[in-house]
């Protein structure tokens, strides 16, 4: 397994994520980005803007997978559970 192979699949599946949620933010509300976020954490909500945003990495482990950059697609997988982590982090405060 190559390592720098892994940590650009990690990179680009963090990128991937926030991009996305910033993007899902900028759509579907009025306030600005924090007020945003901070008004989905005190609805309970903001894990599932983060789990929304995080469904790119799907699209782009598919990817990986069918071009055979197994590599790279083993630094997708191990960002997804960080950000499981984190979205079970958040629901519990």
């Amino acid at each position: 397994m190559d390592k720098k192979e892994v940590f650009i699949g990690f990179l680009t599946g963090c990128l991937a994520t926030t991009s996305s949620v910033i993007f899902l933010t900028l759509i579907f509300s009025d306030l600005p980005v924090e007020d945003s976020w901070k008004f989905l954490h005190k609805q309970g909500k903001l894990g599932g803007l983060i789990s929304l945003g995080a469904t790119i990495n799907l699209i782009i482990f598919m990817l990986a997978i069918k071009k055979n950059k197994n590599s790279f697609a083993a630094g997708l997988v191990i960002i997804s559970l960080i950000i499981v982590l984190l979205i079970t982090g958040i629901k519990m405060l």
